[in-house]
C-alpha cells in the first residue's frame, strides 16, 4: 500500500484542482481523499481505477448531483492511497470514513458493540451470563443480540427453563446454602450440592442446543421426561418439568419472528424521507430473532438509497463479524465486491440477497415497516425538539438555537468517590454516546468542594477540546453550557473559562430557586440579574429534563465508582496480580483475608500463580526479615 499526498492550498480550486492530479495517477485501485482549503477532509472514496474515477470529477457533468458539484467546487487538494486490490480499497475506505468523518460521506453515528451470551467452560458447573467485548474468556459465545435488554430477557427465560447459575465463581465457592434464585426455581443450586455435575452438564447441553436453534429437540426431550416422571408417580418432578416446558414456549413466543428457512442472517432495511434515513437491522441466529436496532446515518447530501445502504454496510461490519447471509431491502451497486470484502473479513462465504418473494421477502418487509415507523417517530420528535431549542435560544438571548448543549453536574458523599458528569443534548434529543464522566483527581480539594470539582471538570474538558479541535471545525464544541448552581457557580465558571481563553461559549447556571421547588428555577448568567420562566413554559420543562438527566448520570457514575471501591481488596495493590489472578486467588481461598493468612505452599498451589508471584503475595502480607 502506497500513499501520494500533494495538498496545494494555494493552487487551483474545484475542477482545475482535481484535473491537476490526473498526470500523476495510474489505473491502480485505491482510496482518494478530497480536502478543502483548510486541509479538512471533505470526502473519502474508493476506486477500482483511481485515474478513471478522479477523471470523472475533473469536468462538469450533468450526471453530477448538486452534492457532488458542491463537493468538487470546495476541493482545494487531494490525497491518494493505492492498494493491491479493490477489496482492500473498500475496507480501507470504510476505516478512513469512520476515523475522519468527512462532511460529504454517509456516516453511521452509533457504533456500539453488541452483547452476547456466554456459557463459561472454565468451571465444573458452567455459568451463563451476558458478555460484551473481546472473546477472551473460555466458553461458548452466542450472539450478537441487538441490545442488553434482548440478552437480559433471554437470560431470564433461560434461567426458568434450564436452571443454570449466573453467580460469579467466587460467590459460588463461598455459598453455604441456596440463594433466592433456587427458591423461585431459577437455579438448580449446584453451589450447595442440590444437583450433581453430570445432571448439571445435561442442563448446560440442553441450553446450548436451544441457543443453537434446536429448541424443538429440547422440548421433545422435556415432554418425554415429564411423561416418565408421571408414570413413576413422581408428580413434583413432573410439575417442575411442566413449568420448564411452559417457560420454553414463552421464550419462543416473545421472540416474535422465528423464521424456519433462515438459520443465520442480518436483515437490513432502509427507509428515506425528508432528507433523513433510518436503517433497521434484525439479527437472526439459530432460526431465532435476537432483537433489532435502528440507526440514523448522517447522509451528507446523499439521496440514493443504494449509496446509503452500501456505505452503511461497509461501516457497520468494519468492526463486527458478518453473518453468513445479509437480506437487504435495496440492492447495492457493487454487491459482489461487498460479498468478497465481508467474506475476507469473516474467513468464510458471505451472501448478500435482495429477496423478492417467500419468507425472506416477508422478513425484509417487516424490517422495512419498522424502519418507516421509526423514522416517522424520530421526525415527529425532532420537530418538537427543534421548537424547544428555538424557545431556549429566545429565553436565554442566544444568537441561534444551540446544536449542542452540555450539562454538568457533580456527585459525591461527603467528598468521597467524587465524580463529575457531562450529558449532551441537541436537535436529536439526548446524545448518550457523547456522555462523559470525570473521576475527580484533585488531591488538594477540600471534601465536598463543588466549585473545585467543577473547575477540574471544565478545565479537563476544554483543555482537551483546545488540543483536539483548536479551530472548532468538528461537532464537539458546545453552543451552550448549563451548570447546576446559582450565582456562585456561574462566577466560578466565568473565571475558569477566562483562564482557558474560552470566552465565547455561553453558559447559564440553573438554581432550584425559592424552597428548592421544581418549577421555581432561577437562571443565572455572568452579567445581568437572575430571571425565571413562567411555571408552565415548555422550555422550563426542557431545562428540567436536561438537569435531571445530568443528575441521574452523575449519580450513576458515582455509584459505579463506589461499588468498585467496595469490591476493592488489598490484592489490587500487589504488582503482577491482575483481574484474572485476583479471581483465581479469591476462588481458591474464598476471601482476601484468607489469602492474607495463607502460607507460601498454599499460594503456590493456586492455578496461574507462579512460585515467584506466590512469594510476592506472601511478602506483601508478611514482613520477612
Amino acid at each position: 500500500m502506497t500513499e501520494d499526498s500533494r495538498p496545494a492550498p494555494d493552487g487551483p480550486r474545484g475542477y482545475a484542482c482535481v484535473k491537476s492530479y490526473l498526470r500523476t495517477l495510474d489505473s491502480s485501485p485505491g482510496v482518494y481523499r478530497m480536502l478543502d482549503s483548510e486541509s479538512r477532509v471533505l470526502y473519502v472514496g474508493k476506486a477500482r481505477n483511481l485515474k478513471a474515477r478522479v477523471s470523472s470529477y475533473s469536468r462538469p457533468s450533468p450526471q453530477h448531483s448538486p452534492r457532488i458539484s458542491r463537493m468538487i467546487l470546495d476541493t482545494a487538494a487531494m490525497m491518494f492511497l493505492t492498494t493491491r486490490t479493490e477489496v482492500e480499497a473498500l475496507l480501507l475506505e470504510q476505516n478512513l470514513i469512520k476515523q475522519l468523518k468527512p462532511r460529504y460521506n454517509v456516516l453511521m453515528r452509533d457504533d456500539k458493540s453488541f452483547p452476547n451470551i456466554l456459557v463459561s467452560k472454565d468451571h465444573a458447573f458452567p455459568q451463563i451470563k451476558k458478555h460484551r467485548g473481546a472473546r477472551s474468556e473460555k466458553g461458548s459465545y452466542y450472539g450478537p443480540f441487538a441490545s442488553a435488554g434482548a440478552v437480559n430477557r433471554t437470560l431470564n427465560q433461560l434461567q426458568k427453563v434450564f436452571l443454570l447459575r449466573n453467580c460469579s465463581d467466587s460467590v459460588f465457592e463461598s455459598r453455604t446454602r441456596p440463594c433466592l434464585l433456587h427458591q423461585i426455581k431459577r437455579c438448580s443450586a449446584p453451589c450447595t450440592g442440590h444437583i450433581d455435575a453430570e445432571s448439571y452438564t445435561g442442563l448446560v447441553r440442553d441450553a446450548e442446543r436451544f441457543l443453537q436453534g434446536k429448541s424443538t429437540d429440547v422440548q421433545g426431550q422435556l415432554a418425554k421426561e415429564m411423561a416418565e416422571a408421571s408414570e413413576e408417580m413422581e408428580f413434583e418432578r413432573a410439575a417442575a418439568i411442566r413449568d420448564r416446558i411452559r417457560a420454553l414456549t414463552q421464550v419462543q413466543g416473545v421472540q416474535g419472528i422465528n423464521p424456519r428457512g433462515v438459520a443465520e442472517a442480518d436483515i437490513v432495511a432502509l427507509h428515506m424521507e425528508g432528507g433523513q434515513a433510518c436503517v433497521q437491522v434484525f439479527f437472526i441466529r439459530a432460526h431465532q430473532n435476537w432483537g433489532n436496532r435502528d440507526y440514523y446515518p448522517r447522509l451528507g447530501g446523499v439521496e440514493s438509497p443504494t449509496e446509503v445502504l452500501e456505505a452503511f454496510l461497509g461501516q457497520f461490519y468494519s468492526g463486527k463479524e458478518p453473518p453468513r447471509q445479509l437480506l437487504l431491502s435495496h440492492d447495492i451497486e457493487e454487491r459482489e465486491l461487498m460479498e468478497s470484502a465481508l467474506g475476507e473479513k469473516a474467513g468464510r462465504k458471505v451472501s448478500i440477497l435482495v429477496p423478492q418473494r417467500g419468507e425472506k421477502a416477508e422478513l425484509v418487509e417487516s424490517a422495512s415497516r419498522n424502519a418507516r415507523e421509526s423514522l416517522a417517530r424520530r421526525m415527529s420528535e425532532s420537530a418538537a425538539q427543534t421548537k424547544l431549542l428555538a424557545g431556549l435560544a429566545e429565553a436565554l438571548d442566544l444568537p441561534a438555537p444551540p446544536s449542542r448543549i452540555e450539562v454538568y453536574d457533580n456527585s459525591h458523599i461527603q467528598g468521597t468517590n467524587a465524580v463529575g458528569g457531562m450529558i449532551v443534548a441537541g436537535p436529536e434529543g439526548f446524545l448518550k454516546s457523547q456522555y462523559r464522566k470525570f473521576n475527580i483527581k484533585g488531591t488538594e480539594l477540600t471534601p465536598g468542594d463543588d466549585f473545585g470539582m467543577m473547575k477540574e471538570v471544565l478545565t479537563r474538558r476544554f483543555q482537551r477540546l483546545l488540543k483536539e479541535d483548536p479551530d472548532r471545525q468538528g461537532e464537539t464544541w458546545p453552543d451552550l453550557l448549563l451548570i447546576d448552581g446559582g450565582a456562585g457557580q456561574v462566577s466560578a465558571v466565568a473565571e475558569i473559562m477566562a483562564d482557558l481563553g474560552v470566552e465565547d461559549v455561553p453558559f447559564v447556571g440553573v438554581a432550584k430557586g425559592i424552597d428548592r421547588d421544581a418549577g421555581k428555577e432561577e437562571f443565572h448568567r455572568p452579567k445581568g440579574r437572575p430571571f425565571a420562566l413562567r411555571h408552565n413554559d415548555p422550555v422550563l420543562y426542557f431545562v428540567q429534563r436536561m438537569r435531571d438527566e445530568a443528575h441521574r448520570f452523575a449519580i450513576g457514575a458515582h455509584r459505579q465508582k463506589r461499588a468498585k471501591g467496595v469490591g476493592a481488596t488489598p490484592l489490587d495493590d500487589i504488582p503482577g496480580v491482575g483481574a484474572g489472578r485476583k479471581r483465581a486467588l479469591l476462588t481458591h481461598f474464598g476471601s482476601a483475608k484468607a489469602v492474607s493468612r495463607a502460607d507460601l505452599a498454599d499460594l503456590k498451589a493456586v492455578d496461574g500463580i507462579s512460585a515467584g508471584l506466590a512469594e510476592k503475595i506472601y511478602d506483601f502480607f508478611h514482613e520477612r526479615g
